[in-house]
């Protein structure tokens, strides 16, 4: 049992066993997501869960700017290079350097923004997550994705017990103490193997290393991008609430949902393949990165495009089945069906922008995301601002979606320059599942009106029903077209199946890379 627990967690990964991985536990994550939103809209009243989101937004800006800048665009390619040119030693000098900057960084810029209760309580979170997410880029750089992986789980499984059992007794605040709680979890079950991997802390503030200081200038215009980011978020709060109390959290809650298979479907695909990106840089095997960019962009948008035409046209039964009780009542769940549908009219692009950006930092160029990046949030903010005084909080998922758009677009024209995108197969494979999402939308849309006939709609069990009728028979089809069409990524859904079903996940992450 314990060689098998040390292989699930610590072997190395290849790209495909990557992708399921975090497929797989990123989905579970967001399940779990789906249900701490759940109890929160269920157990507190709507004004105080924006109070509660909005609290959120200073500990985010801390974190964002502060480490997640560092690690996404900066650390994972310097020590990836690292481990390819066999410098463990100096990795982890880099490392540590790196962990324990970030973490004096944290503690002073926590000290200093200080201000409302829940806030205050949720300050001690963005210090363990500096560490947990530096831990987590050392696993991703070594290629270990499973212990990585099932962080987020714990984090989510934290925040639900703190609203099931403290809610009732301290209301919100009990919730923040669980947010709290699941922060350092996330940290604590990547130590051992991280230790497991070399690393072993020391006192060191090395700023004179050339990696360190390298490291320190790609992080600066990524830091200044989640930073416009963050102002976006605080823009849009501040709008948001001057429009109703429940505003914030509404926008909240729909942009929870719609993250679920962006995050999936995206950010998985472009976690898995970013330190494959790196090294093959590293090694200037420049046909190897344009292979592995171009299947993975195939791949997104193989499962996203008809993704976004199924969350627009069971936006309602969404929103009902996950949010529909409690404290949430009916004309709450019309206005986040709503806003969700808005957010779903830019699914594809939120989902590849993840990975344009990461082949830019693969190319240690993070100055291009940036200024991107101010360009959208400047023009999402202007379009916010006009579009919600006629449309409410829907005119602020709207405007979210025209950035998002703006950036995927902006990144991709730039990115075409620099590498090569197989532009004509591209455009053929979107043709083929375009018209196997129609399709399948036409399918969607007929079978949620014949089985709203057999079920009983004013129930859970009902509308349950036919979702889950709706989105099997839909998706079936789709499948089934995309195979006629002879689209390739099938194999890869037969291929996540099968191992689904079939060797155990161990097995798995010993499979050799392609």
């Amino acid at each position: 049992m314990k060689r098998f627990l040390g292989n699930f967690f610590g072997s190395k990964n290849s790209f495909r066993a990557a992708s399921l991985i975090l497929i797989v536990t990123l989905f579970l994550s967001n399940v779990l997501g789906v249900v701490r939103d759940h109890y929160l809209s269920q157990k507190i009243p709507t004004d105080i869960l924006s109070v509660y989101y909005a609290a959120f937004r200073i500990p985010d800006l801390i974190f964002n700017v502060l480490v997640l800048g560092a690690i996404s665009s900066a650390f994972i390619p310097i020590f990836s290079s690292l481990l390819a040119h066999k410098k463990d030693k100096e990795a982890w000098e880099v490392a540590n350097s790196v962990i324990n900057t970030a973490i004096i960084l944290l503690i002073i810029a926590c000290a200093i923004l200080v201000t409302v209760k829940l806030a205050r309580i949720m300050l001690a979170s963005p210090i363990f997550f500096g560490f947990s997410y530096i831990f987590g880029a050392v696993l991703n750089s070594s290629k270990r994705f499973v212990v990585y992986s099932f962080a987020p789980l714990i984090y989510n499984v934290s925040i639900i017990l703190g609203t099931l059992f403290l809610s009732d007794r301290i209301g919100v605040v009990g919730v923040s103490l669980a947010v709290v709680a699941g922060a350092f979890l996330h940290m604590l079950i990547q130590i051992p193997v991280v230790i497991k991997l070399g690393w072993r802390w020391q006192a060191l503030l090395d700023w004179k290393n050339a990696y360190v200081r390298r490291i320190g200038i790609l992080m600066v215009p990524r830091a200044i991008g989640l930073g416009a980011n963050q102002i976006l978020l605080l823009v849009f709060t501040g709008i948001a609430s001057s429009l109703s109390g429940s505003a914030v959290a509404i926008y909240n809650l729909a942009d929870n949902i719609q993250t679920m298979p962006m995050v999936v479907f995206g950010t998985s695909f472009a976690m898995a393949i970013f330190p494959t990106l790196a090294e093959k840089y590293a090694q200037k095997d420049y046909e190897s990165f344009d292979y592995f960019l171009n299947k993975t962009l195939r791949s997104i948008l193989f499962f996203m495009v008809p993704i976004v035409f199924g969350v627009i046209l069971l936006r309602a039964q969404i929103v009902r089945l996950i949010l529909g009780s409690g404290f949430f009542g009916w004309q709450q769940t019309i206005d986040t069906a709503n806003t969700l549908g808005y957010f779903a009219i830019a699914l594809v692009f939120t989902s590849i922008i993840p990975l344009f950006a990461r082949a830019f930092y693969a190319l240690h160029n993070t100055k291009t995301p940036m200024v991107i990046t101010i360009i959208t949030v400047i023009v999402s903010i202007v379009a916010g601002k006009f579009l919600s005084a006629s449309m409410g909080i829907t005119g602020l998922a709207l405007a979210y979606s025209i950035g998002s758009f703006i950036n995927a677009v902006l990144l991709y024209l730039i990115l075409r320059t620099k590498i090569k995108i197989t532009e004509g197969k591209i455009i053929i494979f979107l043709i083929k599942i375009i018209i196997a999402t129609v399709i399948m939308a036409v399918a969607i849309q007929e079978l949620k009106l014949i089985l709203a006939i057999f079920v009983d709609m004013r129930r859970f069990w009902g509308v349950f029903l036919q979702t889950l009728g709706a989105t099997i028979g839909g998706g079936l089809i789709y499948i089934l077209l995309a195979w006629i069409f002879g689209c390739e990524e099938i194999a890869s859904v037969k291929v996540i199946f099968a191992k689904l079903t079939g060797r155990s996940l161990a097995e798995q992450t010993n499979e050799p890379g392609r």
